[in-house]
């Protein structure tokens, strides 16, 4: 499998480029990996240190994906030192919190240029090998654009709009056998959210409104993402695999006492 991962230097990049490896390795399969990531950091050469040492081939690069022109340099660097593509985990994202009424403009376009955009930008750069492999396209979005999430500034909105794009994608392309499909973690502690959950209060209040009592680990999200551009999801398209232990789905589970009708 050839795959490019974006966002690959920490997190839920990471933690897919190594399931990814483990799973290739189990099934006998070669593993040829792009890993991309915003900036050179520690994380992005210890995954690739990490994958070659699994016997995968891994080419790593850098770059913003904000810029028009960088996900299709990414997709182009992959295809030539690849051979192919046969999936795209569009994974890279950020965020910035802040009341709507209070946003810059500037944000706001930021997170759908980091969130939303590159994703559309690799599927059009991207299309004639996937076409070619009938390949896959999974990308990250969020439980935050499933539900209302106030003080997310334009987070909320911008993954709301890939899981939309990523349905338009599937119907679009599943003609040419291309699936397009999304994962929406819920709390999870990653390298972006380790200094909150550095606090012991407000670790413990969200691990109390889960459900399954923990928030989730990046592996937890990477098994999804291993699933879904996997040979056991071969059918499976335009959909959005919400990955929260039963958070999303508790709000009712809050309010106080339970009604009972008079005999």
């Amino acid at each position: 499998m050839r795959v490019l991962v974006t966002g690959a230097g920490g997190g839920i990049g990471q933690a897919t480029c190594r399931k990814l490896a483990r799973d290739a390795n189990a099934a006998g399969r070669r593993l040829s990996v792009a890993a991309s990531d915003f900036h050179r950091a520690a994380g992005l050469d210890a995954i690739a240190e990490e994958l070659r040492a699994m016997g995968a081939e891994v080419v790593t690069m850098t770059g913003d994906l904000a810029d028009l022109d960088e996900p299709r340099r990414q997709v182009d660097t992959a295809l030539d030192a690849l051979g192919g593509l046969d999936a795209i985990v569009s994974n890279a994202g950020l965020t910035l919190p802040g009341k709507l009424v209070e946003l810059a403009v500037a944000d706001w376009d930021l997170m759908f240029d980091v969130n939303t955009r590159p994703t559309l930008l690799l599927a059009q750069a991207a299309y004639p090998a996937l076409k070619e492999s009938r390949g896959s396209i999974v990308a990250t979005a969020s439980m935050s654009g499933m539900q209302p999430h106030s003080g997310m500034g334009g987070y909320g909105p911008s993954k709301a709009a890939l899981i939309m794009l990523v349905g338009v994608l599937a119907q679009e392309l599943a003609a040419d056998r291309i699936r397009v499909n999304a994962v929406s973690p819920g709390m999870v502690e990653t390298p972006m959210t380790a200094a909150m959950y550095a606090d012991p209060e407000i670790k413990r209040g969200r691990e109390a409104v889960v459900p399954f009592g923990r928030v989730a680990q990046p592996e937890d999200i990477a098994n999804a993402i291993a699933f879904l551009i996997g040979p056991d999801a071969p059918y499976c398209t335009g959909q959005n695999i919400l990955v929260d232990g039963g958070f999303t789905a508790s709000i009712m589970n809050h309010i106080p006492g339970r009604p009972r009708s008079a005999p």
